[in-house]
């Protein structure tokens, strides 16, 4: 079987140096995807309402023309005015064709399901991704073996909903359905398990037949991972995962930040690990880190995605995340490194300058590298402090290394502080440690980081934002407040910050 691994790690390799190929500028990549959607969306009801025949005749200003004429649309606008055609089964309405299939996709703000398009060239797109993000698993140093164990991705069910005209169900679903036939022979947990809708359920089965499987590589979001991981320990009475599976040597992750999760998950595998993160969202697989020790992504620009890049701050967006009318966006030879950016994308989907939601900042524009910042709806700005989730992830892990502290979850919110304002951070931890913890420490160390990586922070400590309040959780509270609110499974994540009505329910059930 080493064998059988060297040949498919050469063959990676061999890959990924014809797939480099002569190097094309970015914008002029992104020049050819516009025009390639706008070609063969101009006969759809959304073509001809926005004119993409016009916008294409203007060779020179397609850009300028598309920007001007099609307006940014959040879900709602896209879904009322137009997609809901689609679940009554239209055609040719944003894309060419009946839209066979639906992702549901509820993010980590909304209790709603939200239902987002998925046709076939979103398929092929994807698949498309997820061949290239393999043939990057050859720029790491893994042992062969790992090209001929097993996968364990922690998906959704797999088993999707005929909805009359369509089908709904969780994009791992749907992506499932479409799986080339000879993966089936690594992929675990195998169709029968995967099908399971009740997430409880699924977990269960797969914590008793997880010492039955050779795992090379595991795939999911990293807090119901770790959540896993810790189940199936219990279960074989060891003290690693290496322990079930000795050949684990691979980790790809997507959705949020690793760093809070960074301690959690040495201590659960027990030796080093190689992580590969990526982005892929129910809208489309947009980047994934190529190389290792590499703090980015990077960013896919000639796959049937087009992207603009709304700079996230109050010129652009309110208080509470709402993009405003006159907002303006910058394309990829426009945009600047140290600027948080919300993504707006335009895709074989027919999302058509579709604010995502997710904050991203250039960490090397040269090579379109980025990370994931935020979410425009999860920060907190109630005096002007422009907290940021990176800036929370960042003064965590400050207070992680200090007080060697493993902080699995955590949530912050604002609040009156008599006539001014202060933080409220609820930390998800140990229980068994909780009473032996110093919030006072943890405060001062927090504080402390947030202002010197936060001028806005800094300042407003000073004057408006007069208090910074810890509250310590046991970490399984989170998932259960999850469960409570009907939001389980591999996609759901904890929301960063809380406000309003959410707010309320959280606290509501902390007491």
């Amino acid at each position: 079987m080493k064998l059988v691994g060297n040949i498919i790690k050469n063959a990676l390799q061999l890959s990924t140096r014809f797939n480099t190929g002569r190097r094309t500028s970015a914008i002029a990549k992104q020049r050819k995807q516009l025009r390639t959607l706008l070609k063969k969306a101009a006969d759809t009801e959304f073509g001809k309402h926005y004119h993409f025949e016009e916008i294409l005749k203007q060779r020179n200003g397609a850009l300028t023309a598309f920007r001007a004429n099609v307006p940014i649309h959040d879900y709602n606008s896209l879904f009322k005015q137009w997609w809901y055609k689609n679940l009554e089964g239209g055609e040719d309405i944003c894309w060419p064709g009946k839209v066979k299939y639906f992702a549901l996709s509820s993010g980590t703000s909304e209790s709603a399901s939200k239902r987002i398009p998925i046709t076939k060239d979103m398929l092929r797109s994807i698949k498309k991704t997820q061949l290239r993000q393999i043939a990057c698993m050859s720029n790491y140093p893994l042992n062969p073996d790992t090209f001929w164990k097993g996968a364990l991705l922690l998906g959704g069910s797999t088993k999707l909903t005929f909805k009359h005209t369509y089908y709904e169900g969780d994009l791992s679903g749907i992506n499932a359905k479409h799986r080339p036939f000879w993966f089936e022979r690594y992929y675990k947990p195998g169709k029968k398990i995967s099908d399971q809708r009740n997430w409880e359920e699924k977990l269960d089965q797969i914590v008793e037949n997880a010492h039955k499987w050779d795992i090379g590589c595991v795939v999911g979001v990293p807090a119901w991972m770790q959540l896993l991981m810790e189940k199936i320990i219990e279960h074989n009475g060891v003290k690693t995962i290496h322990d079930v599976w000795p050949n684990l040597d691979f980790y790809i992750y997507s959705g949020v930040a690793f760093a809070p999760y960074e301690k959690a998950f040495a201590k659960l595998f027990g030796k080093h690990v190689h992580t590969m993160e990526c982005y892929l969202a129910s809208e489309g697989f947009f980047a994934y880190q190529t190389k290792p020790h590499q703090k980015a992504m990077n960013l896919v620009l000639n796959n049937e995605i087009f992207y603009e890049f709304v700079p996230f701050n109050e010129n652009n967006f309110d208080e509470d995340g709402n993009i405003l009318p006159n907002a303006y966006s910058y394309l990829i030879d426009q945009v600047k490194e140290g600027i948080d950016y919300a993504i707006v994308i335009s895709t074989c989907a027919g999302t058509w300058r579709y604010l995502i939601g997710d904050t991203v900042r250039f960490t090397n524009v040269e090579e379109a590298e980025i990370v994931i910042t935020g979410r425009t709806k999860h920060f907190l700005s109630v005096t002007g402090e422009h907290l940021s989730v990176e800036n929370m992830v960042t003064g965590l892990e400050q207070v992680s290394n200090e007080m060697n502290l493993i902080i699995n979850e955590f949530t912050v919110c604002s609040e009156e502080h008599g006539d001014h304002f202060a933080h409220r951070w609820y930390l998800g931890v140990d229980e068994a440690v909780i009473n032996e913890l110093d919030r006072s420490k943890i405060k001062r160390i927090l504080d402390e980081k947030i202002c010197e990586i936060n001028d806005d922070y800094a300042t407003e400590r000073t004057s408006a934002l007069k208090d910074v309040f810890i509250e310590l959780v046991p970490v399984q509270r989170f998932n259960e407040f999850l469960e409570k609110e009907g939001r389980v499974g591999a996609q759901i994540k904890f929301p960063r910050v809380l406000k309003k009505a959410q707010l309320e329910r959280w606290k509501g059930f902390l007491s």
